[in-house]
C-alpha cells in the first residue's frame, strides 16, 4: 500500500504579474516553493515591464481578487499570507476586509512603492491606506530603507521609522539596507519597541530584479512551516543572499535572482533547518 504524501503548507500570495518572470508573482512562487511550500497566487495588478523598468500598470478588479481568495480559503488550509504590489486604494481596502477574517494567519507585507527602474507605483493616498489598514494587520513588514521613510512620515532616521511602523501595529519590521551607503548591506530587525538584531551581508556589485519579493516570500514560506519569526527572518535572508550571489542576466537591465539555485547544485548535501530543505552551494 502506497504511503499518503503529506501536502506542503499553502501560502496565499497577493502581488503583481511581472512578464519578465523576475519579480512579483513569479518570484514569489519560486521563493515559496524553495521553502517546501505550495504557492496560491492571486494577481492584483498586471504590468508592462522589462528588466530595465516598469512601463505600465493595470489594477485588477478588487472584488474579483477577493472572490478568488475566498474560493481558495474555503478549499485549502492557508498557513501564511504574503502581500506585494497592490495598485489601488480599493485593493488595500479589499485585502484589509479579507484579513479581518483570518486573524491567526501570519501576514508578510512587502510594501512595494517603487519599481526597480524608479517608477512610483504607489501615490500618497495608497500609502496612507496601507499605513492605516494593512500595517496593523501585518506580522512582518519588510520595507527597504526608502520605503520605510515614505511609510513613516516625519521620522528623522531609520530607527524612528521602524518604531513608528511598530506603533502602527506591525509585530516586526525588517528594514533592508541595500539602498544605504554602507560597505556591507545592513538589515535591521525591530520588534517590541526596540532594535532586535542587525544582520550584515556582503554587498554585491549588481542590481537585482525581485530581491524584495524573494525575501518576503521566503519569510512567508518559512512562517508557513511554523517557524518563529526570528528564525524565519534569518533563514530567509541567507536564502535570498544566495539567490543574488548566483544571479544571472537575461535582459539588458537588472540581474535575475537564481531562486532555484538548489536545483542546479552538483553538491548532494542538503540544508535541513527545521522543515526547510534546499541545496546549498559552497
Amino acid at each position: 500500500m502506497m504511503q499518503e504524501i503529506q501536502p506542503p503548507p499553502v501560502v496565499l500570495v497577493f502581488a503583481g504579474l511581472d512578464p519578465t518572470g523576475g519579480a512579483g508573482l513569479s518570484a514569489d512562487i519560486e521563493a515559496i516553493v524553495s521553502q517546501g511550500c505550495h504557492a496560491a497566487p492571486i494577481a492584483t495588478v498586471l504590468t508592462v515591464q522589462n528588466t530595465r523598468n516598469l512601463l505600465g500598470v493595470r489594477t485588477v478588479d478588487p472584488l474579483w481578487v477577493i472572490e478568488q481568495a475566498r474560493a481558495l480559503i474555503e478549499d485549502m488550509p492557508i498557513a501564511a499570507i504574503k502581500i506585494g504590489m497592490l495598485g489601488s486604494v480599493g485593493m488595500v481596502e479589499a485585502i484589509h476586509t479579507l484579513l479581518r477574517d483570518l486573524p491567526q494567519i501570519p501576514v508578510v507585507l512587502d510594501p512595494v512603492l517603487r519599481a526597480g527602474g524608479g517608477m512610483d507605483v504607489a501615490d500618497d493616498e495608497l500609502i496612507a491606506a496601507m499605513r492605516e489598514l494593512l500595517v496593523p494587520q501585518t506580522t512582518i513588514l519588510t520595507p527597504n530603507s526608502q520605503e520605510a521613510r515614505r511609510l513613516a512620515l516625519g521620522a528623522d532616521n531609520l530607527h524612528a521609522c521602524a518604531l513608528s511602523l511598530l506603533e502602527m501595529g506591525s509585530d516586526y519590521v525588517l528594514i533592508t539596507g541595500t539602498h544605504e551607503p554602507t560597505d556591507e548591506v545592513e538589515n535591521m530587525l525591530f520588534g517590541g519597541h526596540r532594535l532586535l538584531e542587525t544582520y550584515s551581508w556582503p554587498r554585491l556589485a549588481e542590481s537585482y530584479h525581485g530581491s524584495g519579493c524573494t525575501l518576503a516570500s521566503a519569510i512567508a514560506g518559512l512562517m508557513a512551516h511554523g517557524n518563529e519569526p526570528l528564525t524565519a527572518i534569518e533563514q530567509a535572508q541567507d536564502y535570498t543572499w544566495q539567490t543574488l550571489e548566483q544571479a544571472y542576466r537575461l535582459g539588458r537591465g537588472q540581474m535575475m535572482p537564481n531562486r532555484l539555485f538548489w536545483g542546479n547544485s552538483e553538491d548532494d548535501d542538503m540544508q535541513d533547518d527545521g522543515d526547510v530543505n534546499y541545496a546549498r552551494l559552497h
